[in-house]
């Protein structure tokens, strides 16, 4: 017979609080869940359900002790939003990239000015931007890369148990670091292609300028780098998505790697 005094225990309670509190540290952070418009309610009850169902799983491998006061507590559940929270920072690395190298070659376009609204990242940015953006969520999608961060936050819990310890340690600090740190490289290797031939269409414009003074430059230049900066786009549509299925993959490896 099943004991309920032995179910709804408080370590069984506050167990099952600091699984809901990892997974929405996660959902605040995390590419899709926390980008895309989605009502807060079916964030709750699908934070909810997910911690019911890997619950019994976490509590057989597991020994959690029960904290005896409120600041004890409120430690380990905010240590458990921090660690939710970094993993999903880690995986959402690929949108901001993509959303930064998007931002580089379309300001170079002329485009600073065709901002709207972004639901991804709740700012405003450039149409083509949101173009990309929503051209790596299909691939992100497409490979079952979100599998792969609900793999990396399961596997969490055995690289960082709840109620060990505050601090990360040195080599998961210099892994989260290293993974931030791709940014920038992501971000240069999707840009520079389109962003190269822009900037040397912007010199030899200004060599044209020099040639022949009489020329309105200015005026040939804007929709001639527009036009040239769209077929560019449509250009390495293909490229750039099949670099993201090899990149994706690798990328959310070293996330469960890590976590």
């Amino acid at each position: 017979m099943i004991d309920l005094f032995d179910i709804f225990s408080p370590a069984n309670i506050i167990l099952f609080m600091a699984i809901v509190t990892r997974l929405s540290g996660m959902f605040a952070s995390a590419p899709m869940f926390s980008t895309f418009p989605i009502p807060q309610q079916v964030k709750i009850w699908l934070c909810a359900v997910i911690s019911f169902l890997i619950f019994p799983l976490i509590q057989s491998k597991i020994s959690f002790m029960a904290p005896t006061s409120v600041p004890e507590l409120t430690v380990i559940l905010f240590r458990e939003f921090l660690i939710g929270f970094a993993i999903g920072y880690c995986a959402n690395v690929l949108f901001i990239a993509m959303e930064l190298g998007a931002n580089m070659f379309s300001i170079q376009m002329g485009l600073s000015a065709d901002m709207a609204l972004n639901p991804m990242s709740g700012g405003s940015s450039p149409v083509i931007t949101q173009m990309y953006t929503w051209m790596l969520t299909m691939v992100f999608i497409s490979i079952n890369a979100h599998h792969l961060l609900f793999s990396a936050f399961y596997n969490s819990f055995n690289v960082m148990p709840i109620g060990y310890g505050f601090g990360f340690s040195p080599e998961v600090v210099h892994q989260i670091i290293f993974i931030v740190s791709q940014i920038f490289v992501i971000s240069l290797k999707i840009s520079l292609p389109i962003f190269g031939v822009l900037f040397i269409t912007d010199v030899l414009l200004g060599f044209t300028s020099k040639l022949m003074p009489q020329m309105n430059i200015f005026m040939v230049s804007i929709p001639l780098k527009i036009y040239l900066g769209l077929l560019l786009s449509i250009m390495f549509v293909r490229p750039i998505v099949e670099y993201l299925n090899i990149l994706v993959p690798k990328f959310m490896e070293t996330i469960c790697a890590v976590f």
